[in-house]
Protein backbone atom coordinates (compact mmCIF):
# COMPACT_ATOMS: atom_id res chain seq x y z
CA UNK A 1 0.00 0.00 0.00
CA UNK A 2 1.50 3.31 -0.96
CA UNK A 3 0.66 6.21 1.44
CA UNK A 4 -0.37 9.28 -0.41
CA UNK A 5 2.02 12.34 -0.62
CA UNK A 6 -0.84 14.34 0.97
CA UNK A 7 -0.36 11.68 4.42
CA UNK A 8 3.25 11.86 3.77
CA UNK A 9 3.60 15.68 3.99
CA UNK A 10 1.43 16.60 6.67
CA UNK A 11 3.08 18.49 9.65
CA UNK A 12 2.72 16.84 12.89
CA UNK A 13 3.55 19.98 15.21
CA UNK A 14 1.52 22.81 15.09
CA UNK A 15 4.28 25.24 13.93
CA UNK A 16 4.89 23.28 10.85
CA UNK A 17 1.32 24.21 9.90
CA UNK A 18 0.98 26.65 6.65
CA UNK A 19 -1.98 29.27 6.56
CA UNK A 20 -4.15 29.99 9.73
CA UNK A 21 -1.74 32.70 11.59
CA UNK A 22 -5.08 33.95 12.89
CA UNK A 23 -5.30 30.76 15.33
CA UNK A 24 -2.03 29.93 15.91
CA UNK A 25 0.20 32.57 15.92
CA UNK A 26 1.54 34.00 19.40
CA UNK A 27 -1.91 35.32 20.93
CA UNK A 28 -3.91 32.94 18.50
CA UNK A 29 -6.05 31.25 20.47
CA UNK A 30 -4.17 27.57 19.56
CA UNK A 31 -1.74 29.02 21.81
CA UNK A 32 -3.28 30.52 24.43
CA UNK A 33 -5.24 27.06 25.15
CA UNK A 34 -2.22 25.41 24.96
CA UNK A 35 -0.57 27.95 27.92
CA UNK A 36 -3.87 27.10 29.80
CA UNK A 37 -2.77 23.28 29.48
CA UNK A 38 -6.63 22.32 29.37
CA UNK A 39 -8.17 21.20 25.80
CA UNK A 40 -11.22 22.57 24.65
CA UNK A 41 -12.88 20.72 22.22
CA UNK A 42 -13.21 22.72 18.88
CA UNK A 43 -15.48 22.79 15.48
CA UNK A 44 -13.16 23.43 12.80
CA UNK A 45 -15.18 25.24 10.20
CA UNK A 46 -13.04 25.85 6.58
CA UNK A 47 -13.14 25.33 2.80
CA UNK A 48 -11.40 22.10 1.13
CA UNK A 49 -7.69 21.78 1.74
CA UNK A 50 -7.81 24.56 4.46
CA UNK A 51 -6.05 22.37 7.21
CA UNK A 52 -8.25 20.91 9.62
CA UNK A 53 -7.60 17.79 9.65
CA UNK A 54 -3.97 18.83 10.32
CA UNK A 55 -4.34 21.02 12.94
CA UNK A 56 -6.68 18.72 14.78
CA UNK A 57 -3.81 16.05 14.93
CA UNK A 58 -1.25 18.56 15.76
CA UNK A 59 -3.38 20.08 18.30
CA UNK A 60 -3.80 16.45 19.48
CA UNK A 61 -0.23 16.00 19.88
CA UNK A 62 0.45 19.46 21.81
CA UNK A 63 -1.32 17.83 24.49
CA UNK A 64 0.12 14.42 24.22
CA UNK A 65 -3.47 13.57 23.63
CA UNK A 66 -4.61 9.69 22.40
CA UNK A 67 -5.80 10.69 18.93
CA UNK A 68 -8.76 8.92 17.68
CA UNK A 69 -10.23 9.99 13.62
CA UNK A 70 -13.18 9.22 12.07
CA UNK A 71 -15.71 10.15 9.12
CA UNK A 72 -18.70 10.75 9.19
CA UNK A 73 -18.92 9.88 5.71
CA UNK A 74 -17.72 6.16 6.21
CA UNK A 75 -18.13 5.81 10.13
CA UNK A 76 -21.48 4.88 11.79
CA UNK A 77 -22.56 6.03 15.20
CA UNK A 78 -21.85 2.62 16.25
CA UNK A 79 -18.38 3.14 15.37
CA UNK A 80 -18.75 5.77 17.96
CA UNK A 81 -20.05 3.90 20.86
CA UNK A 82 -17.52 1.22 20.81
CA UNK A 83 -15.14 3.83 21.17
CA UNK A 84 -17.06 4.97 24.51
CA UNK A 85 -17.51 1.55 25.43
CA UNK A 86 -13.93 0.80 25.15
CA UNK A 87 -12.86 3.97 26.88
CA UNK A 88 -15.70 3.24 30.01
CA UNK A 89 -14.92 -0.01 30.59
CA UNK A 90 -11.06 0.21 30.79
CA UNK A 91 -9.72 2.94 33.37
CA UNK A 92 -6.27 2.58 32.09
CA UNK A 93 -7.46 4.98 29.31
CA UNK A 94 -8.97 7.84 30.99
CA UNK A 95 -5.50 8.69 32.40
CA UNK A 96 -4.97 9.87 29.53
CA UNK A 97 -6.84 12.52 27.49
CA UNK A 98 -8.69 11.10 24.34
CA UNK A 99 -9.51 13.27 21.70
CA UNK A 100 -11.90 12.12 19.15
CA UNK A 101 -11.81 13.87 15.45
CA UNK A 102 -14.85 13.52 13.07
CA UNK A 103 -14.58 14.90 9.70
CA UNK A 104 -17.39 16.25 7.97
CA UNK A 105 -19.58 15.81 11.21
CA UNK A 106 -22.47 17.84 9.45
CA UNK A 107 -22.73 14.84 7.59
CA UNK A 108 -24.53 13.07 10.54
CA UNK A 109 -28.12 14.22 10.93
CA UNK A 110 -29.02 15.79 14.11
CA UNK A 111 -30.28 13.37 16.16
CA UNK A 112 -27.12 11.12 15.40
CA UNK A 113 -25.43 14.28 16.49
CA UNK A 114 -27.20 14.09 20.27
CA UNK A 115 -25.03 11.18 21.16
CA UNK A 116 -21.56 12.94 21.88
CA UNK A 117 -23.54 15.16 24.72
CA UNK A 118 -23.57 13.50 27.80
CA UNK A 119 -20.10 11.77 27.75
CA UNK A 120 -19.11 15.71 26.70
CA UNK A 121 -20.80 16.42 29.90
CA UNK A 122 -18.93 13.72 32.07
CA UNK A 123 -15.79 14.42 30.15
CA UNK A 124 -15.09 10.94 28.95
CA UNK A 125 -12.96 12.60 25.67
CA UNK A 126 -12.32 16.06 24.24
CA UNK A 127 -14.44 16.34 20.69
CA UNK A 128 -13.27 18.14 17.52
CA UNK A 129 -15.42 18.09 14.51
CA UNK A 130 -14.71 19.42 10.94
CA UNK A 131 -17.11 21.19 9.11
CA UNK A 132 -17.11 22.85 5.13
CA UNK A 133 -21.08 23.82 6.35
CA UNK A 134 -22.14 26.47 8.54
CA UNK A 135 -22.15 25.51 11.71
CA UNK A 136 -25.35 27.50 12.45
CA UNK A 137 -27.47 25.50 9.93
CA UNK A 138 -24.76 21.99 10.27
CA UNK A 139 -24.90 21.10 13.68
CA UNK A 140 -27.75 21.39 16.37
CA UNK A 141 -27.77 23.93 19.04
CA UNK A 142 -27.01 21.48 22.00
CA UNK A 143 -23.61 20.12 20.27
CA UNK A 144 -22.71 23.18 18.63
CA UNK A 145 -22.79 25.15 22.60
CA UNK A 146 -20.50 22.49 23.44
CA UNK A 147 -17.92 24.11 20.56
CA UNK A 148 -15.41 26.33 20.36
CA UNK A 149 -16.18 27.25 16.58
CA UNK A 150 -12.90 28.21 14.91
CA UNK A 151 -13.13 29.41 11.39
CA UNK A 152 -10.06 28.63 8.96
CA UNK A 153 -9.98 30.26 5.71
CA UNK A 154 -7.95 29.17 2.20
CA UNK A 155 -4.76 29.03 1.77
CA UNK A 156 -2.86 32.44 0.33
CA UNK A 157 0.18 32.29 -2.25
CA UNK A 158 2.63 32.64 1.09
CA UNK A 159 0.75 29.57 2.37
CA UNK A 160 0.65 27.48 -0.71
CA UNK A 161 4.91 28.04 -1.04
CA UNK A 162 5.83 26.77 2.35
CA UNK A 163 4.10 23.56 1.26
CA UNK A 164 6.09 23.40 -2.22
CA UNK A 165 9.24 24.05 0.32
CA UNK A 166 8.17 21.62 2.76
CA UNK A 167 7.85 18.71 -0.04
CA UNK A 168 11.38 20.41 -1.54
CA UNK A 169 12.90 20.11 1.35
CA UNK A 170 11.49 16.51 2.42
CA UNK A 171 12.41 15.23 -1.02
CA UNK A 172 13.45 16.49 -3.82
CA UNK A 173 13.37 20.33 -5.82
CA UNK A 174 10.92 21.04 -8.20
CA UNK A 175 12.62 22.25 -11.67
CA UNK A 176 9.60 24.91 -12.34
CA UNK A 177 10.30 28.30 -13.55
CA UNK A 178 9.01 31.15 -11.66
CA UNK A 179 6.19 31.76 -13.60
CA UNK A 180 5.26 28.03 -13.62
CA UNK A 181 5.79 27.74 -10.06
CA UNK A 182 2.79 31.13 -9.53
CA UNK A 183 0.68 29.18 -12.00
CA UNK A 184 0.81 25.81 -10.01
CA UNK A 185 0.04 28.16 -7.17
CA UNK A 186 -2.83 29.59 -8.68
CA UNK A 187 -3.93 26.01 -9.88
CA UNK A 188 -4.49 25.21 -6.47
CA UNK A 189 -7.58 27.47 -5.67
CA UNK A 190 -6.67 27.92 -2.14
CA UNK A 191 -6.78 24.53 -1.29
CA UNK A 192 -3.55 22.87 0.39
CA UNK A 193 -4.69 19.24 -0.48
CA UNK A 194 -5.43 19.91 -4.44
CA UNK A 195 -1.73 21.21 -4.64
CA UNK A 196 -0.07 18.35 -2.84
CA UNK A 197 -2.35 15.92 -5.45
CA UNK A 198 -1.15 18.12 -8.20
CA UNK A 199 2.52 17.51 -7.40
CA UNK A 200 1.87 13.71 -7.15
CA UNK A 201 0.35 13.82 -10.07
CA UNK A 202 2.59 15.71 -12.08
CA UNK A 203 5.71 14.19 -10.18
CA UNK A 204 7.19 12.15 -12.20
CA UNK A 205 7.67 15.46 -14.82
CA UNK A 206 8.53 17.87 -12.62
CA UNK A 207 11.44 15.72 -11.16
CA UNK A 208 13.15 15.46 -14.34
CA UNK A 209 16.27 17.45 -15.01
CA UNK A 210 14.70 19.71 -17.57
CA UNK A 211 13.33 22.96 -16.62
CA UNK A 212 9.27 23.22 -17.10
CA UNK A 213 7.89 26.41 -17.87
CA UNK A 214 4.71 27.79 -17.75
CA UNK A 215 3.12 26.50 -20.84
CA UNK A 216 4.56 23.10 -20.46
CA UNK A 217 2.89 23.06 -16.92
CA UNK A 218 -0.91 24.42 -18.93
CA UNK A 219 -0.62 21.74 -20.81
CA UNK A 220 0.19 19.33 -18.20
CA UNK A 221 -2.70 20.59 -15.89
CA UNK A 222 -4.89 20.74 -18.33
CA UNK A 223 -5.17 17.17 -18.90
CA UNK A 224 -5.88 16.46 -14.99
CA UNK A 225 -9.46 16.04 -14.16
CA UNK A 226 -9.86 18.70 -11.75
CA UNK A 227 -11.23 17.68 -8.00
CA UNK A 228 -14.48 17.94 -7.14
CA UNK A 229 -15.52 19.61 -4.15
CA UNK A 230 -18.47 21.97 -3.18
CA UNK A 231 -16.62 25.38 -4.04
CA UNK A 232 -15.81 24.29 -7.72
CA UNK A 233 -16.75 25.18 -11.03
CA UNK A 234 -17.77 21.88 -11.24
CA UNK A 235 -20.29 21.66 -8.04
CA UNK A 236 -22.62 24.55 -9.61
CA UNK A 237 -22.13 23.25 -12.99
CA UNK A 238 -23.83 19.94 -11.77
CA UNK A 239 -26.77 21.34 -9.35
CA UNK A 240 -27.19 23.59 -12.69
CA UNK A 241 -27.66 20.54 -14.57
CA UNK A 242 -29.61 18.92 -12.15
CA UNK A 243 -31.99 22.15 -11.36
CA UNK A 244 -32.51 22.95 -14.91
CA UNK A 245 -33.67 18.79 -15.57
CA UNK A 246 -36.41 19.53 -13.01
CA UNK A 247 -37.11 22.91 -14.49
CA UNK A 248 -37.34 21.13 -17.83
CA UNK A 249 -39.46 18.36 -16.51
CA UNK A 250 -37.62 15.37 -17.39
CA UNK A 251 -37.31 13.20 -13.89
CA UNK A 252 -35.07 10.48 -15.44
CA UNK A 253 -32.13 13.47 -16.41
CA UNK A 254 -33.21 14.71 -12.74
CA UNK A 255 -32.21 11.05 -11.37
CA UNK A 256 -28.57 11.02 -13.14
CA UNK A 257 -27.55 14.61 -11.70
CA UNK A 258 -28.98 13.74 -8.29
CA UNK A 259 -26.76 10.20 -8.77
CA UNK A 260 -23.97 12.71 -10.20
CA UNK A 261 -23.69 14.83 -7.00
CA UNK A 262 -24.39 11.98 -4.19
CA UNK A 263 -21.73 9.87 -5.81
CA UNK A 264 -19.30 13.11 -5.99
CA UNK A 265 -19.94 13.80 -1.96
CA UNK A 266 -22.52 16.64 -2.18
CA UNK A 267 -24.21 16.99 1.04
CA UNK A 268 -27.54 16.02 0.79
CA UNK A 269 -28.86 18.75 2.96
CA UNK A 270 -27.54 20.84 0.33
CA UNK A 271 -30.08 19.20 -1.84
CA UNK A 272 -32.64 19.21 -0.10
CA UNK A 273 -32.63 22.66 0.35
CA UNK A 274 -32.42 23.60 -3.39
CA UNK A 275 -35.24 21.12 -3.94
CA UNK A 276 -37.23 23.53 -2.07
CA UNK A 277 -35.95 26.38 -3.80
CA UNK A 278 -37.05 24.73 -7.08
CA UNK A 279 -40.91 24.22 -4.94
CA UNK A 280 -41.25 27.72 -4.63
CA UNK A 281 -39.58 29.19 -7.93
CA UNK A 282 -40.36 26.59 -10.60
CA UNK A 283 -43.36 25.67 -9.58
CA UNK A 284 -45.25 27.91 -6.64
CA UNK A 285 -48.77 27.36 -6.85
CA UNK A 286 -49.25 25.15 -9.88
CA UNK A 287 -48.87 22.44 -7.66
CA UNK A 288 -49.18 23.76 -3.80
CA UNK A 289 -47.85 20.26 -2.75
CA UNK A 290 -44.18 20.72 -4.35
CA UNK A 291 -42.90 23.10 -1.53
CA UNK A 292 -44.95 20.38 1.26
CA UNK A 293 -42.93 17.13 -0.41
CA UNK A 294 -39.83 19.14 -0.80
CA UNK A 295 -39.72 19.89 2.69
CA UNK A 296 -40.49 15.98 3.90
CA UNK A 297 -36.89 15.26 1.82
CA UNK A 298 -35.15 17.71 3.97
CA UNK A 299 -37.04 15.91 7.21
CA UNK A 300 -36.07 12.68 6.35
CA UNK A 301 -32.60 13.75 5.64
CA UNK A 302 -32.71 14.82 9.25
CA UNK A 303 -34.38 12.06 11.32
CA UNK A 304 -32.67 8.76 8.44
CA UNK A 305 -28.99 10.44 7.61
CA UNK A 306 -27.33 9.34 4.33
CA UNK A 307 -27.46 6.84 2.90
CA UNK A 308 -31.02 6.10 3.63
CA UNK A 309 -32.59 9.23 3.32
CA UNK A 310 -31.09 9.59 0.00
CA UNK A 311 -34.17 8.09 -1.78
CA UNK A 312 -35.69 10.70 -0.35
CA UNK A 313 -34.40 13.17 -2.22
CA UNK A 314 -34.72 10.98 -5.42
CA UNK A 315 -38.89 10.80 -4.43
CA UNK A 316 -38.39 14.72 -4.72
CA UNK A 317 -36.74 15.07 -7.81
CA UNK A 318 -39.20 12.50 -9.80
CA UNK A 319 -42.07 14.76 -8.13
CA UNK A 320 -40.97 17.96 -8.66
CA UNK A 321 -39.81 17.03 -12.27
CA UNK A 322 -43.36 15.84 -13.09
CA UNK A 323 -45.09 19.05 -11.54
CA UNK A 324 -46.61 21.55 -13.71
CA UNK A 325 -44.10 24.46 -13.89
CA UNK A 326 -44.90 27.98 -12.72
CA UNK A 327 -42.84 30.97 -11.88
CA UNK A 328 -45.81 33.42 -11.56
CA UNK A 329 -45.71 33.51 -8.43
CA UNK A 330 -42.16 34.29 -8.23
CA UNK A 331 -42.21 37.10 -10.61
CA UNK A 332 -44.97 38.58 -8.94
CA UNK A 333 -43.40 38.87 -5.93
CA UNK A 334 -40.43 40.04 -7.25
CA UNK A 335 -42.40 43.02 -9.25
CA UNK A 336 -43.93 43.70 -5.62
CA UNK A 337 -40.57 44.18 -4.13
CA UNK A 338 -39.38 46.88 -6.53
CA UNK A 339 -42.71 48.88 -5.88
CA UNK A 340 -42.37 48.27 -2.56
CA UNK A 341 -38.64 50.08 -2.46
CA UNK A 342 -39.89 52.80 -5.05
CA UNK A 343 -42.71 53.92 -2.72
CA UNK A 344 -41.58 53.15 0.93
CA UNK A 345 -42.17 56.25 1.78
CA UNK A 346 -46.17 55.95 1.12
CA UNK A 347 -48.32 55.02 4.93
CA UNK A 348 -51.04 52.79 4.67
CA UNK A 349 -54.38 53.89 4.75
CA UNK A 350 -55.68 55.38 7.55
CA UNK A 351 -58.92 53.20 7.35
CA UNK A 352 -56.05 49.91 7.71
CA UNK A 353 -54.79 51.57 10.57
CA UNK A 354 -56.20 50.24 14.12
CA UNK A 355 -57.71 52.77 15.87
CA UNK A 356 -56.30 52.55 19.68
CA UNK A 357 -55.66 55.76 21.35
CA UNK A 358 -57.43 59.36 21.50
CA UNK A 359 -54.99 60.69 19.00
CA UNK A 360 -55.70 57.62 17.04
CA UNK A 361 -59.21 58.45 16.95
CA UNK A 362 -58.86 62.34 15.59
CA UNK A 363 -56.54 61.44 13.08
CA UNK A 364 -59.23 59.24 11.54
CA UNK A 365 -57.44 55.68 11.96
CA UNK A 366 -59.56 52.91 11.38
CA UNK A 367 -62.61 55.19 9.58
CA UNK A 368 -64.18 53.84 6.78
CA UNK A 369 -62.88 50.10 7.46
CA UNK A 370 -64.96 47.63 6.11
CA UNK A 371 -65.29 44.17 8.06
CA UNK A 372 -65.22 41.56 4.82
CA UNK A 373 -66.99 38.85 6.81
CA UNK A 374 -69.74 41.27 7.88
CA UNK A 375 -70.55 41.86 3.74
CA UNK A 376 -72.36 39.68 1.32
CA UNK A 377 -69.52 36.95 -0.29
CA UNK A 378 -67.35 37.93 2.39
CA UNK A 379 -65.06 40.54 0.41
CA UNK A 380 -65.54 44.20 0.47
CA UNK A 381 -63.60 45.43 -2.71
CA UNK A 382 -61.71 48.32 -0.61
CA UNK A 383 -58.36 49.14 -1.65
CA UNK A 384 -55.92 48.09 0.36
CA UNK A 385 -52.93 49.61 -1.40
CA UNK A 386 -51.71 53.15 0.24
CA UNK A 387 -53.94 56.14 -0.88
CA UNK A 388 -51.56 57.52 -3.48
CA UNK A 389 -50.85 54.74 -5.59
CA UNK A 390 -53.43 53.07 -7.76
CA UNK A 391 -53.99 49.41 -7.40
CA UNK A 392 -51.36 47.33 -9.25
CA UNK A 393 -51.49 43.67 -10.40
CA UNK A 394 -49.12 41.45 -10.07
CA UNK A 395 -50.02 37.73 -9.76
CA UNK A 396 -50.96 36.69 -13.35
CA UNK A 397 -51.64 32.46 -12.22
CA UNK A 398 -50.73 30.30 -15.50
CA UNK A 399 -53.82 28.54 -17.03
CA UNK A 400 -52.99 25.13 -15.93
CA UNK A 401 -52.34 22.94 -13.01
CA UNK A 402 -53.05 24.26 -9.54
CA UNK A 403 -52.79 27.62 -10.73
CA UNK A 404 -56.08 27.02 -13.12
CA UNK A 405 -57.94 26.78 -9.90
CA UNK A 406 -55.73 30.49 -9.14
CA UNK A 407 -56.88 31.81 -12.14
CA UNK A 408 -60.74 31.78 -11.59
CA UNK A 409 -60.39 33.05 -8.05
CA UNK A 410 -58.71 35.93 -8.93
CA UNK A 411 -61.61 36.62 -12.29
CA UNK A 412 -63.90 36.19 -9.33
CA UNK A 413 -62.74 38.56 -7.19
CA UNK A 414 -61.75 41.02 -9.75
CA UNK A 415 -65.65 40.74 -11.19
CA UNK A 416 -66.80 40.71 -7.95
CA UNK A 417 -64.24 44.29 -7.41
CA UNK A 418 -66.12 45.43 -10.58
CA UNK A 419 -69.76 45.39 -9.19
CA UNK A 420 -68.80 46.81 -5.92
CA UNK A 421 -66.64 49.73 -7.11
CA UNK A 422 -64.05 51.48 -3.91
CA UNK A 423 -65.22 54.80 -3.19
Amino acid sequence: MITPLAERLRPTQLDEIAGQEHLLSEKGLIKTTLLQKKPLSLLLWGPPGSGKTTLALAYSKAFDARFISMSAVSHATSDVKSIIQDLQTHPLLQKQITILFVDEIHRWNKAQQDLFLPYLEAGLFILIGATTENPSFALNNALLSRFRVLQLYSLNSSSLHKIISRYEEKYTKLLLSPKAKEMLITAAQGDGRHLINLIENLEPLLTKKQLIEEQDLLLLLQKKSPLYDRQSDQHYQLISALHKSIRGSDPDAALYWLARMLNAGEDPQFLARRFIRMAVEDIGLADPQALGLALHAWEAFAQLGAPEAELALAQAAVYLALSPKSNALYVAFNQAKELAKETSHLPPPAFLINSVTKLDSELGHGEGYQYDHDLPFAFSGQNYFPQDLIRHKFYHPKSYGFEREMQKRVSYFEQLRKKNPPS
